[in-house]
């Protein structure tokens, strides 16, 4: 079977492990703050505030800038549930804006239909691994006043012209198991404002500029220093590992040569968290046809996401205005793509295209 996602985990892993328990200092200790300045100078900020997940990465940005009941946030429906759901936590609502249908992010050319004087913020998601537009959002949000939270958790590495995505306004990262890069766990902002930095430091850790001294409410958001450790060793081989998914996904898209099976678009640097093809009505097999053939051949595969955000239960009452995305979550199938597959499994997959 050839796995959709496979962490790298080595003995380079385990004895960074076993090198903090024996240390005794757990929790949000030098190896978090080794993690912090390592990511802080790879995504090009000057600092990074690592968190215990990405979704808690989001949740304190949003808090970070302000946004609170009111509010409303722009972001994409094509997503993770946890990019809305962060924007639920603050009191704000999210409001969703369609996407581009070759990239899969957020239309850029449709989010100042959706401004009003509510709007406080922009959530761009750079979904599997593809930067969005950032010089048009970047542009919308200088014009509006909106702050600009990116949503990179599946984009370690990625570029915009020449830029990190996480670099253009406050990041937001994940170092969940399946993502570029892991920790196990966790999480981490990117930012170049002072300000932020100091409010996320307290917002993560119950409020605490200093032990048992409150000045502001605040979460229990850390991270620890096993996961730290991961992540410090995972950041090590990080370019290493997106040289090995893009050269995977060249060779997918050379030898995918079906009527009707829609390839990835790259605009920018795309560091494919996922590869994600479409299967249109021209294919000669629906989507659920191909996922059987996958299954009975021993390949992995998992679609990203089968519904947009406003059609699960939290959203029922959101408006259902996105066509766009609507139709996309109906063709996409994701396949493997990551750098652990071996030259044998690239073959599987190469001969198993060919052959239906």
């Amino acid at each position: 079977m050839i796995p959709i996602a496979k962490p790298d985990m080595t003995d380079v892993e385990v004895q960074a492990v076993a090198e903090v328990l024996k240390s005794g200092m757990l929790v949000q200790g030098k190896k978090v703050k080794e993690l912090e300045e390592a990511f802080a100078k790879f995504i090009g900020t000057k600092y990074s505030i690592a968190t215990s997940s990405g979704t808690t990465a989001l949740h304190v940005a949003l808090i970070a800038h302000g946004i609170g009941p009111g509010d409303e946030v722009l972001t994409s429906p094509f997503t993770f549930i946890s990019t809305a759901n962060s924007i639920l936590f603050c009191g704000a609502k999210p409001v969703f804006v369609d996407i581009d249908p070759d990239t899969f992010n957020i239309d850029a050319s449709k989010i100042q239909e959706k401004i009003n004087s509510k709007t406080k913020a922009i959530i761009p998601v750079h979904l599997f691994g593809q930067s969005c537009d950032m010089d048009k959002i970047t542009e919308i949000a200088e014009k509006y006043r909106l702050v600009v939270i990116e949503d990179a958790c599946q984009s370690h590495g990625a570029e915009y012209k020449g830029k990190k995505t996480g670099s253009f306004g406050t990041g937001c990262f994940s170092f969940y198991p399946t993502k570029n890069m892991t920790a196990g766990e966790g999480g981490i902002i990117t930012t170049n404002d002072e300000e932020i930095y100091n409010k996320a430091c307290l917002l993560r850790d119950h409020g605490m500029p200093e032990r048992y001294n409150h000045t502001i409410l605040g979460y229990n958001y850390r991270m620890t220093d096993i996961h730290a450790a991961i992540g410090i060793k995972q950041l090590e081989k990080l370019e290493e590992y997106n040289k090995k998914r893009i050269e995977n996904a060249q060779f997918l898209t050379e030898n995918i040569n079906i009527p009707g099976i829609i390839t990835p678009k790259i605009q920018h640097k795309h560091v494919f968290n996922q590869y994600t093809i479409k299967i249109t009505p021209e294919c000669k097999f629906s989507r659920k046809e191909l996922m059987q053939k996958l299954k009975n051949a021993g390949i992995g595969h998992f679609i990203y996401y089968p519904c947009v955000i406003y059609y699960q239960e939290p959203y029922a009452d959101y408006a259902k205005d996105c066509p766009i995305a609507e139709k996309i979550s109906k063709q996409v199938l994701s396949i493997p793509v990551h750098p652990k597959l071996s030259n044998e499994d690239l073959q599987k997959l190469k001969e198993f295209f060919q052959s239906i």
